[in-house]
């Protein structure tokens, strides 16, 4: 048991304090919040193997437990069916939370309003709402794919984001402006789409997370082959690994796509494209008086 929760934490994740052979767990996948409950995991009932993944992430690894002599190939056989069984059971529990998901996410766009221009977030960030909503103090944005909502995310006046439960986010976006233009920007973050549509006016897709721009990606590489992509990445240069250019480039790479980064000077806090402009309009703003 636990070799099976150290797996686990060394994919990102905090696993359930108890966990009883044979049931399907569900918790916060990799580095989400408490509430969130992307990640799974289920220990078979011989306790001697089990899967774990994050739908989000698209995270499945399977664990076996060390044994002091090898597996006989009646063992393996039995491990093998074990893990196609518990893929099956965690895609068909996926596809219900998915539907219900999205039959929520279509209310709750429905029921809202248009977004108030004076949003303290968005003011904060010095953008427009594009389309987005409203629903009491957060604000709305669909996440979409070929104008079907999926899921959605929330905003609140303080920034803190959060997904609807059990939606769908992988592959999944939001588009602001005209996408029959000749370029596509592609971003993380609504604050940072929409500063580099205001300041471009070139259409740009909103990917949600460093994680889903590879996606969204490809997926506008089939759908306007001739297109010219420019992933515009997020520069995360006090995060180890650098997810932002990490993910961005793996991204621009798959979907032949152009890249690139804001660059900050020293002194200077900050790791996308909103951060990069709104230093620079406050210092212009200085300099004029």
């Amino acid at each position: 048991m636990s070799e099976f929760y150290e797996a686990i934490r060394s994919a990102g994740m905090t696993p359930p304090v108890s966990i009883q052979a044979g049931k399907l767990y569900r918790f916060a996948g990799i580095g989400k919040a408490n509430g969130n409950k992307s990640g799974w995991c289920l220990l078979f009932n011989d306790g001697e193997g089990g899967s774990f993944g994050d739908w989000s992430t698209g995270l499945t690894e399977n664990w076996q437990a060390n044994k002091s002599t090898p597996f006989t190939k009646e063992e393996k056989r039995a491990f093998a069916l074990r893990i196609k069984q518990a893929k099956k059971e965690e895609e068909e529990a996926q596809i219900k939370r998915r539907a219900l998901a999205a039959s929520k996410a279509k209310a709750c766009w429905d029921a809202a309003t248009e977004s108030d221009s004076n949003h303290p977030y968005l003011i904060s960030k010095g953008i427009l709402p594009h389309g987005i909503r409203q629903a009491k103090s957060s604000l709305l944005i669909p996440l979409t794919i070929d104008g079907i909502i999926y899921s959605l995310q929330f905003i609140n006046h303080d920034g803190d984001k959060r997904f609807l439960t059990g939606g769908r986010v992988k592959g999944c976006y939001y588009l602001i402006g005209d996408i029959e233009k000749d370029k596509i920007l592609i971003a993380e973050g609504y604050a940072t789409g929409a500063t580099l549509h205001e300041e471009t006016g070139y259409p740009v897709v909103i990917a949600f997370n460093a994680g889903n721009l590879k996606p969204v990606a490809q997926l506008l590489r089939k759908k306007y082959p001739s297109k010219k992509l420019i992933v515009c990445g997020d520069n995360d240069s006090e995060t180890p690994n650098n997810p932002g250019v990490t993910k961005a480039t793996e991204a621009a790479q798959s979907a032949g796509a152009y890249l690139t980064f804001p660059e900050f000077l020293p002194g200077e806090v900050g790791s996308d494209w909103n951060d990069w402009h709104q230093l620079r309009s406050n210092k212009q703003a200085i300099s004029h008086g």
